[in-house]
């Protein structure tokens, strides 16, 4: 099996995990944990794996002219985009959130296209557009439901930063993994996650009421560790050293199908005529967008 094959079952192995993710991370907020607090957890117990496993890899130095890149990617990539995407679960709903976060393709093409002078074709353009208005549908017309579900419209909004911000993590730290090890890059990425984190999180953190957490919620909490951000951050990082942004973005078209089985399957959500034509629109212009990808040259 060649290393492309390879990559395209890594990021394929991750999609999947983040699909289940949408219900399970749902499921214990904030009855156990706030959302806040669920991300110091996270970023910090990520941190700890990637540092215990670092030497299995090669001791490398990352270059001066490196780090502004790789503090940005951190920022990105394991402050703005998982606050904002926790924030937005604990507001709206798994299906809402599995549908927008497949915007970051189109977010990736308007990144590039500004950073990297990427040409937006006429069908890509039209892509964005109907991507789009999908994500804006749900925004507008989405009811709330209950305490489970308080703010879905704020929720919605939060999930298309965490959108855009995941898609400039790509555009970031795509070409330092022509440079360094995943073990190097995750380590100090997650790192410094834990410290910009820190005074935002730690709050809600140390709030919770760690002797009383019932079973269900720590086997949840540790699949999102484990699963949701040491296993899929790894498995990302080692696609994108065969394959471009936009494609690794691409692969989130599988999040929404696995997150929609998985949420109703466990009563978790439910389909309803507005979700089904914003989610429609959202993977007819993300369609149009990745139709004839080009590789990005970040």
């Amino acid at each position: 099996m060649n290393n492309r094959a390879l990559a395209i079952i890594a990021a394929t192995i991750a999609s999947a995990i983040y699909g289940v993710n949408h219900t399970l991370a749902k499921g214990v907020m904030p009855v156990h944990i706030e959302p806040l607090g669920f991300i110091f957890l996270r970023v910090f117990g990520a941190a700890i794996l990637f540092w215990a496993i670092s030497f299995l890899g090669p001791r490398e130095k990352i270059a001066t002219s490196d780090w502004p890149r790789i503090l940005g990617s951190a920022v990105f990539g394991m402050v703005i985009n998982m606050l904002f995407f926790f924030k937005g679960l604990s507001l709206s709903t798994p299906i809402n959130s599995s549908v927008i976060v497949t915007l970051s393709p189109v977010m990736v093409l308007i990144l590039a296209s500004i950073l990297i002078r990427e040409r937006i074709t006429l069908l890509k353009s039209i892509g964005i557009i109907v991507g789009l208005a999908g994500a804006l549908i749900l925004v507008l017309f989405s009811a709330d439901t209950g305490s489970n579900a308080p703010n879905i419209p704020m929720g919605n909004v939060l999930f298309i930063v965490n959108a855009f911000s995941y898609g400039l993590y790509l555009i970031l730290v795509k070409p330092l993994t022509a440079k360094y090890h995943p073990f190097t890059l995750m380590k100090w990425l997650f790192l410094i996650g834990v410290f910009i984190n820190f005074p935002i999180t730690i709050g809600e953190f140390t709030d919770v009421q760690w002797s009383s957490l019932p079973f269900d919620a720590i086997w949840k909490m540790a699949f999102v560790v484990v699963g949701t951000t040491f296993s899929t951050y790894l498995l990302n990082i080692y696609a994108l050293k065969q394959l471009s942004a936009s494609t690794i973005s691409a692969f989130i078209y599988l999040q929404p199908l696995i997150a929609i089985v998985y949420a109703i399957s466990t009563g978790a959500d439910s389909l309803n005529l507005t979700k089904v034509v914003a989610a429609l629109l959202v993977f007819a212009g993300v369609y149009m967008v990745t139709k004839k990808k080009t590789e990005l040259r970040a």
